[in-house]
């Protein structure tokens, strides 16, 4: 494909996302203005699948025995990417992680391919794709065939600063469950079994195995229920924790060791202990160099500016680590210069409203849809994407 045919088709996709500015700006404050926790967006996933039917693409809703999942589709060609978008957000602070803006980026970029599709000989797949924040909605859809065929996948996630990808750790999530037995605290403790009791042995071990961690080893949990009233003894004890390293390999090695602490808990008091898996396992992420570069050369020609390296780098844990292993993938972040308001903060809820976070959404539809071009019209890098397309039964 011809230089001046690449960047007659950005132009297009450009003045797409430019046109349908003030609607993703509107999706992206809809969704803010309304957070649903994971498998529970059926507005939002609602409201982002209108939009997509709106400009052309095949809508199908419910998929992968999700209700709140959807695919999109617009193209028949054979080379086939795929636009994230994620709508889920936290509770008790909202849309701290920014998912409104992921969401609208993903919508604008694939209105804007849409129209392009049949030009590049592409299929463009946005997949609406609930429950990051733990529940792991990518793994069951890939699991369940929702990414079979795909060549390449890619989203955008707001940050306080601008970065190529996000640093990722794989991670576990479970509740703990201890049970014991109730007794008057003050006239019969002899005849109770401590639950709370055993959370706390729990909690002094872990803090003791910490001395032992290696580097990016971390664990971290909330007590959900910790006793009904301070003259019984409690019999029942919940705690959500999860459990991370820096890749699956790792986390095979550290997580007995973190459950060996709760284990201890149950060995001190005499109460029983219950792992309650809380969705699936988050892998590290594999971030593909060839789509970071053209997703980088992009944005900055957008007028985004990556920082020079320095200083203590973020990490968290996504559901598209999974996909990233199985598919080339970019997860790059939308800076929203923040700071010191960081994610998972009401500062950062605030942030992702704001008419810095309403111009990343624009910059990342349009930073996705020319990436998706740039992949398409390079024979080498199509090519190298597309010789090998994921599939569920053997991926």
């Amino acid at each position: 494909m011809s230089t001046e045919t690449v960047s007659a088709l950005k132009d297009r996709t450009r003045s797409a996302v430019s046109a349908d500015e003030s609607v993703l700006v509107a999706l992206s404050h809809q969704i803010h203005s309304h957070p649903e926790l994971g498998f529970e967006e059926e507005q939002s996933s609602a409201w982002c699948a209108e939009l997509l039917a709106d400009a052309g693409l095949e809508v199908e809703m419910g998929i992968c025995d999700l209700p709140t999942a959807f695919c999109a589709t617009a193209g028949s060609g054979p080379f086939t990417v795929v636009i994230c978008a994620e709508y889920d957000a936290l509770p008790g602070i909202g849309h701290a992680c920014g998912h409104n803006v992921i969401a609208s980026a993903a919508i604008g970029a694939g209105r804007a391919l849409a129209a392009v599709a049949d030009d590049l000989g592409i299929t463009v797949r946005v997949l609406g794709t609930p429950a990051e924040e733990g529940g792991g909605g990518k793994i069951l859809m890939m699991e369940r065939g929702a990414f079979d065929g795909v060549h390449a996948a890619m989203m955008v996630h707001p940050a306080p600063d601008e970065l190529d990808h996000m640093p990722c750790l794989a991670v576990e999530h479970y509740d703990v469950v201890y049970r014991g037995k109730e007794a008057h605290a003050s006239a019969f403790p002899e005849r109770g079994v401590n639950a709370a009791d055993a959370l706390t042995v729990a909690q002094v071990a872990i803090g003791l195995l910490r001395q032992h961690a290696e580097e990016q080893d971390q664990v971290h949990g909330i007590v959900t229920l910790g006793g009904a009233a301070p003259n019984i003894v409690p019999a029942l004890t919940t705690a959500k924790y999860y459990v991370r390293a820096r890749s699956l390999a790792r986390l095979e090695k550290w997580s007995p060791r973190v459950r060996a602490c709760f284990e201890a808990g149950s060995v001190a008091t005499g109460a029983s202990l219950e792992f309650v898996p809380q969705g699936p396992t988050y892998s590290e992420f594999h971030n593909d160099a060839g789509m970071t570069a053209r997703y980088v050369a992009n944005a900055e020609a957008l007028g985004r500016i990556f920082p020079a390296p320095g200083g203590r780098t973020m990490s968290g844990s996504t559901d598209m680590g999974n996909v990233s292993l199985a598919i080339p993938s970019i997860h790059p972040m939308l800076g929203l210069d923040c700071m010191p308001a960081v994610n998972h903060q009401p500062e950062f809820t605030a942030a992702a409203a704001s008419a810095t976070a309403d111009q990343a959404v624009v910059d990342g539809a349009a930073a996705m849809a020319w990436t998706v071009i740039d992949l398409a019209s390079d024979e080498a890098e199509r090519d190298r994407l597309m010789a090998k397309a994921y599939s569920a039964s053997s991926g």
